[in-house]
């Protein structure tokens, strides 16, 4: 009989720890992450961090011929590196993400600070900043089932799709109107990047796949925007920006339609 017992309460033992979730750890979910980059995409890490380094190599050896201050290339090359990373992540629907990206928003606005941009400046501190950490619980709250360190994709309905589309639109007239005040160069550029870039956080916030979308628009107006004020090192960031908005389009849609069979 204690026999019996005994093998009973061994079975209820296994079935808990069957039945209770895994609970992985910060640095466990964060190595299955970078696992997860691929190939190309350390390739374009590479490609990131020489054109990067060299320019911050140059600017110490020869300061006089940089327009930045060296001080300023090693804030752009941290920049560059978590900006970088943040993308991989995000596009693989990674919790992970918002650390490299929280560096990447402080460290650039240390940038638009000196280049006295303080629109842009502005809209990082007040906007970007803060839903980085809201963004943060946000994905941690709604983990994957099965990998931890990933989050699950949702989808905008049509209506959702409708709604969207007006609120980018009524932002970017009425950005515009303000920018025409007060004697903006391209207030209709400046507008509608700027409209769709908030609602994209919005997005990415609450976990929907459209988010790419509006991120593929943003991208390519950015890179457009560097070849035109030509700056090596944002404009190959931004290049990569562009290509894993694509990436990551794809990546949330098949998470999205393959995951949520079980993610509710």
């Amino acid at each position: 009989m204690e026999a019996v017992k005994k093998l009973t309460k061994e079975k209820i033992y296994e079935d808990k720890e069957v039945i209770s979730p895994r609970k992985s750890s910060v640095l466990t979910n964060l190595k299955n992450s970078i696992k997860a980059i691929k190939w190309y995409e350390w390739i374009m890490m590479a490609i990131m961090i020489g054109i990067a380094a060299y320019a911050m190599i140059t600017a110490f050896v020869n300061p006089t011929k940089n327009s930045l201050p060296a001080w300023l290339t090693v804030v752009n090359f941290i920049s560059a590196i978590c900006g970088v990373v943040c993308v991989f992540l995000c596009a693989k629907a990674s919790i992970a993400n918002f650390a490299f990206a929280t560096v990447n928003t402080i460290v650039y606005m240390i940038y638009l600070a000196y280049s006295r941009i303080y629109g842009t400046f502005l809209l990082e501190l007040i906007v970007y900043f803060p839903i980085n950490f809201i963004s943060w619980y946000i994905w941690a709250k709604h983990r994957d089932e099965e990998r931890e360190e990933i989050t699950k994709s949702k989808k905008l309905t049509i209506k959702q799709d409708i709604v969207v589309s007006i609120v980018v639109i009524s932002a970017a007239i009425i950005y515009h109107s303000i920018l025409v005040r007060v004697g903006g160069n391209v207030p209709w550029l400046d507008s509608f990047t700027l409209s769709i870039g908030i609602i994209a956080v919005v997005l990415e916030m609450l976990r929907y796949r459209e988010q790419y979308v509006l991120w593929i628009v943003t991208d390519v107006i950015a890179v457009a925007m560097y070849i035109v004020h030509f700056d090596v090192v944002y404009l190959t960031k931004k290049s990569i920006y562009l290509i894993m908005a694509v990436i990551g389009l794809y990546n949330w849609w098949k998470l999205q339609k393959t995951r949520n069979i079980i993610n509710n």
